[in-house]
């Protein structure tokens, strides 16, 4: 086992995304996860039914202990509902996160539709948090509600990425799966390029939680000792075989199969 990660997000109690998913990702990438957990929510395949904050001090609290004895090759962020709770993390990570490669994946939208970032949370994100992430990986819509722009195409995909760059982010995976066709198009926008990861389009439901592993799997890679962009090239294949293998779960949008990678006992 190799690679430490901090994961500092809420919890699905349904499995298949946040702290869960995040876990999930990270051991079955043969990495080592730590949690710092700012949110507990009742939520399952059909939706998120309830969600119950953690006071900022013990969400900091939570990290700096992790920091100040197990220590972390790659920090990763989801769910963080608040603009306090935003800068509460930020915080912890300018002091005793330097020089740790900041995933950062800016939950805003659960599958099913619920709100996990309260609306004047999105300035504060992007001031605060954008400038201290090494990769950040929004979807079409997030990337939209960061930008004001509208993203239609590759070439808007491409121009959202270089104006969060331009606010500070290291790199930006724009995820493409939002749009239509028969192939799926990430484009990671880096200082040296673009380049393009395309899967074909997997005709499902199955994809809850798809967003937390793809970055935790991405963050595992980084701690490992990964480029960004091979980092990203092995999260992606990983979540396609992930999504493909989906258990078929619950009745909305289900997990996926984080752990196939691990083979049974004979």
């Amino acid at each position: 086992m190799t690679g430490r990660v901090l994961i500092v997000a809420g919890s699905d109690s349904g499995g298949g995304a946040g702290i869960q998913a995040d876990i999930k990702a990270v051991s079955a990438l043969d990495g080592y996860a730590a949690t710092a957990i700012t949110a507990l929510t009742a939520q399952n395949t059909l939706g998120v039914h309830g969600v119950h904050g953690v006071p900022t001090d013990f969400i900091q609290q939570q990290m700096r202990v992790v920091l100040g004895d197990i220590g972390a090759d790659a920090i990763k962020t989801g769910m963080l509902h608040s603009s306090a709770v935003i800068e509460a993390v930020a915080e912890v990570l300018r002091a005793e996160g330097a020089g740790i490669p900041v995933v950062v994946d800016p939950v805003m939208i659960a599958k099913g539709g619920a709100a996990l970032l309260e609306d004047d949370a999105v300035a504060t994100l992007k001031s605060v948090l954008l400038p201290l992430a090494a990769l950040l990986t929004p979807n079409i819509p997030e990337a939209e509600a960061l930008t004001g722009q509208t993203i239609a195409d590759d070439r808007a995909m491409q121009a959202a990425g270089e104006a969060l760059m331009a606010a500070g982010a290291g790199a930006v995976l724009v995820k493409g799966g939002h749009m239509g066709g028969p192939l799926v198009r990430d484009l990671l926008i880096a200082a040296d390029g673009t380049r393009i990861f395309e899967n074909p389009r997997i005709d499902t439901v199955h994809t809850h939680g798809t967003g937390c592993t793809l970055a935790s799997a991405i963050a595992a890679g980084l701690a490992q000792g990964l480029s960004v962009a091979g980092a990203v090239g092995r999260a992606e294949a990983y979540l396609h075989e992930a999504i493909r293998r989906a258990p078929g779960y619950g009745r909305g949008h289900g997990p996926v199969a984080h752990m196939h990678t691990v083979r049974a006992f004979p």
